[in-house]
């Protein structure tokens, strides 16, 4: 948009100096002529002051982030900007000395079955798992130290990636190892572990963090089994021991439909939460990033808006603004050869309890969601949890879609399934498995969405009923500009994924690739007319990349 008004008053001002011109040249030297002369070329000459200026506002964003720099809200330009001029409304808890980064792309899908604020103990949920399909970057085939029918505490080893040995992945409560199950070509897909009614843990000693050096404290980090639970980006895998991140990011709320509240899942934590903050602060040179929710009359919790040590950035806008990911773009994004590390809050907690318990603690709150559900409340259980028993006697009916996550980036599950490591959210949709007679050409049932088709622009605030249908084939990949509609980034993810498609890694790669993950791209595959596959082609191209790199 901007590039396209400075080319059309590029066009006006050469106009204007021909005509000036010709004036002059036509109409001799009379004083009204002059003057229309005289005013005629001054236009012209403001209007390219005007262009120059915005070029080298361009320019000057464009180094600046290729050196890594972040305008954090302010404006590097030449010119000020309208907030600059006339001041922005914050919120009253921001504070004066900060600011807000505010998005103007994306959509909020309003669903029925928003989980409240009770906390249930899920002491119905005997058998849980890990899954190295969740840890991305591990082999398929990692060396398991355990065997069916073993005992274990909470945070003993049960398998370690041939590749990178010294990272550890352990169990996450105590008791007997009754199954691993293997998928195709002998890969393991889960290890499974009977409860036992009284959770045993492992006693770990960590090290002083006032004294302990940055090797020790990476080394502890991935024999207790937190260091697993962390995430490198770009790829969104399993960090690299050997490299040290520029930053570290966390967000501290989540936007996705139907997402827990993490100020209610942080309440009572607040001291694990901080020590994480502490640990990862001696995990870089850089700074650790707070991403805090400016879109509400509420404060953030405390645990949050008074952490110390950190970096707080404020956000507001629609979703994905609570994405890691785009926060990341907005704060400092990932250029060159950049390294960051994510977290969840969750985990942070984890690493809390990990140097305060002496343990390794995978307690989980997890939010059982979705209109499908007789009572959407929030249950305490621990990481890798399994579905059936976490939701039974929850269900309306059994005609249901099983989420590990939220409706747009998570994972079908089936009941015999198990909770995904990174995800503390459970959503119920019903089945969609259903033929719409003549599809859009009759008046449907209102549903989620972002086309002026249905009216729900009339009622931004009205709750929806999502089941899965998708309301159409796959289509035609085509450029609509959908995309760039919603994905609050400087990236056009359409021809991103297009260059993916061919392979073509340059592209890939300039087209910025190594700033995405799934989850930043689960709207656009929303909104998708063609109705693509983004999330799959995007990790095919992540893979890729990785593999190159």
């Amino acid at each position: 948009m901007k590039n396209t008004i400075v080319r059309t008053l590029l066009v006006v001002a050469l106009n204007l100096a021909m005509h000036a011109t010709t004036f002059a040249q036509s109409a001799g030297n009379s004083s009204s002529t002059s003057y229309l002369v005289y005013g005629l070329l001054g236009v012209a000459v403001l209007i390219f002051f005007f262009i120059l200026a915005q070029l080298s506002d361009n320019l000057i964003a464009i180094e600046a982030k290729r050196a890594g720099i972040s305008e954090d809200g302010l404006n590097l330009g030449l010119i000020p900007g309208a907030k600059e001029i006339a001041g922005s409304k914050m919120p009253s808890y921001v504070g004066s000395g900060s600011s807000v980064i505010t998005l103007k792309k994306g959509f909020d899908i309003l669903l029925e079955g928003e989980a409240t604020p009770v906390l249930e103990d899920a002491s119905g949920v005997t058998s849980f798992a890990v899954q190295p399909p969740n840890f991305r970057g591990i082999l398929p085939i990692p060396k398991l130290t355990v065997e069916e029918g073993a005992d274990v505490k909470a945070g003993d080893v049960l398998f370690f990636d041939k590749n990178q040995p010294d990272v550890k992945y352990v169990a996450p409560v105590s008791g007997e190892v009754v199954e691993i199950r293997r998928g195709d070509k002998r890969a393991i897909n889960e290890v499974i572990i009977l409860a036992d009614k009284e959770i045993r843990y492992k006693s770990v000693e960590a090290p002083d963090l006032a004294s302990a050096d940055r090797a020790a404290l990476k080394s502890f980090l991935m024999e207790s089994g937190v260091w697993a639970l962390m995430s490198q980006r770009p790829f969104d895998v399993v960090p690299d021991p050997s490299v040290d991140p520029r930053n570290i990011f966390i967000s501290t709320f989540d936007t996705a439909p139907l997402a827990p509240d993490l100020n209610f899942v942080v309440a009572g934590k607040e001291a694990a939460f901080q020590k994480g903050l502490d640990v990862l602060g001696k995990m870089t040179d850089g700074h650790v990033y707070l991403g805090l929710d400016a879109r509400g009359d509420k404060a953030p919790a405390a645990a949050f808006t008074e952490a110390t040590g950190v970096e707080k950035k404020w956000f507001s806008g629609k979703h994905p603004v609570g994405n890691v990911g785009v926060q990341i773009h907005h704060i400092f994004p990932i250029v060159n050869e950049d390294t960051v590390w994510t977290l969840n809050v969750q985990t942070v907690i984890t690493l809390g309890n990990l140097f305060l318990e002496g343990r390794f603690n995978a307690e989980r709150v997890v939010a059982i969601t979705g209109a499908e559900v007789e009572k959407p409340v929030y249950v305490k259980t621990y990481l890798g949890a399994n579905i059936g028993q976490l939701l039974k006697d929850r269900l309306k009916s059994d005609h249901v879609r099983i989420i590990s996550g939220d409706v747009l980036s998570g994972a079908a599950k089936s009941n015999e399934q198990y909770l995904n490591a990174a995800d503390d959210q459970v959503t119920i949709v019903a089945e969609g498995d259903y033929y719409e007679m003549f599809g859009w050409l009759i008046p449907g049932s209102p549903r989620p969405s972002v086309s002026r088709t249905y009216p729900n622009f009339i009622f931004p605030n009205a709750k929806f009923k999502a089941d899965t249908n998708t309301h159409g084939e796959r289509r035609a990949f085509v450029v609509t500009g959908q995309y760039e509609d919603v994905l609050p980034m400087d990236i056009y993810p359409q021809h991103l994924m297009k260059s993916i498609l061919v392979n073509d890694i340059e592209k890939m790669e300039a087209l910025g690739i190594k700033e995405l993950s799934e989850e930043d791209v689960a709207l656009c595959e929303f909104v998708c007319t063609s109705k693509q596959p983004l999330q799959k082609i995007l990790r095919e191209g992540l893979e890729i990349m990785r593999e190159q790199s």
